[in-house]
Order: structure tokens, then sequence, then C-alpha cells
């Protein structure tokens, strides 16, 4: 597939009446979504590298999560598939967040994906980068102080990077209509349960699961992980409180 005039990796499979699509977390791929994918039930499954990640080549530009969304938007639009329901973990979840308020999804799952952003004071050793980063020093410093996401990105997927963790999706989630569980991990220190709890009360119909476990909970807990998303899956289920 080519989007935008890059080659898109993807996969598709199964047969059923709904199309359920699956959104990698950051420096991730898809068989990080594949274990769920295989296990869903009466669905066709789309999986994408998102771009920038896998064996999806990476844009030219840093984007936002709302340009990721739109990319999506494109993706679903050459696959014939129109009001999907969207899985995503962390950062998928985020770019899936981004869709539904701006598209059609019948229904979404969002696992371990931080919503509020939260306001970070700059230690001393970020000040000194911010002011050495483009100096001859700054590869060392960055090295030394970037976190692992930051170093192991190229210098495009840096700058998407620091776009998409500022990004504050408070505001996106209040126009989600679509019926949205939220999985969210007890032990997770990357995403607050606190602010997962406190955002459904903006939405129409949405709750919380709670697994125990950390960021990757969905994983260490991939049974029950994928019992609760074939049962919230099934026709007619909602999510009244």
């Amino acid at each position: 597939m080519n989007i935008y005039g890059k080659n898109v990796n993807y996969i598709q499979y199964g047969e059923g009446d709904k199309d359920v699509v699956l959104l990698h977390g950051w420096g991730q791929n898809i068989e990080m979504m594949n274990c769920i994918g295989n296990c869903l039930k009466n669905a066709r499954v789309t999986i994408f590298d998102l771009p920038g990640f896998g064996n999806s080549e990476e844009f030219d530009s840093s984007k936002s999560v709302g340009e990721y969304a739109d990319w999506l938007k494109e993706a679903l639009n050459q696959l014939g598939i129109d009001n999907p329901i969207l899985i995503g973990h962390s950062f998928g979840g985020r770019v899936a967040i981004k869709y539904a308020s701006k598209y059609p999804v019948s229904k979404l799952v969002l696992i371990a994906t931080p919503i509020v952003r939260r306001r970070h004071n700059p230690t001393i050793q970020e000040r000194f980068y911010k002011v050495v980063k483009r100096t001859p020093l700054g590869d060392y410093f960055r090295k030394k102080i970037g976190s692992s996401d930051y170093n192991n990105a190229s210098p495009v997927m840096r700058e998407t990077l620091v776009k998409v963790v500022n990004e504050d999706l408070s505001e996106d989630v209040s126009n989600i209509t679509a019926p949205t569980i939220f999985l969210a991990g007890t032990k997770d220190t990357a995403v607050s349960l606190n602010d997962t709890h406190s955002v459904i009360d903006q939405m129409k119909d949405a709750a919380v699961i709670e697994q125990d476990g950390t960021h990757y909970a969905y994983l260490e807990n991939i049974y029950q992980t994928v019992a609760i998303i074939n049962e919230f899956l099934t026709p007619q289920k909602t999510l009244k409180r």
C-alpha cells in the first residue's frame, strides 16, 4: 500500500460482519497487536505498521497525533473500511481517540492510553540540553539525557515524539460518542490510572477495566484481554453506567 507517496506495511485476515483495526504503541509494530487480532471472533482484522515504525516508511516531516489520524483515514479509505472498530495501545490509542473525535467509529478499545497532558518541570539537565542540542555537543548529551524512545528515533520521529507527548486529548475524548472501554494497568507508571478514570465522565458510553500489570498489562493478561474484547465486540453491547 502507498499513502502520500510512502510505503505502508499492513496485514489483513479473518472474515466477519465487522472491521477491526489494531494500532500499536510507540516504537512497536504489527506483532505487538497480532496476538489480539488472531483471537478475535467474526471479524476482518487489519493491523498496520504505523508510519515510521516496523516496515512502514516514515513521513518526510514531523506529524501530530491528529495528522496520524488523518493518515489512518486515508489508509482505511483505500481499503474500503468505514465505521471501524479501533483497538489501540498507548500511542495507537491516542491516534484512535483523535480519529474517533473526527470520523465515525463503531467502538473503541483504548489500552494503556495517555490522555491528559501532565505539566513537566524540566530538570537542570533538560534545560542544559535545550541550549546545547544544536551544537557539536548536542548528540552526546542527547544520549545521556534523552529517553530510550527519543534516542532510538530518527530526527523526524524525535520531533514527532515531542509533538505527540505534548498534546492533551481531553477535549477530543469529550467528542467521542462511540461505546468505549479503557484497559488500564494498575502498575502502569506511564499512564495515570486516576486520569483514565476521570475522563470517562466526559464520555457518552465508556468504562474503565483495570488489569493487574504494567504499561503492557494487556499482554501480561492476554487471555483476559481477548475475552474482554470479544465480549465487548458482541453486537448491541454497550456500557451504560
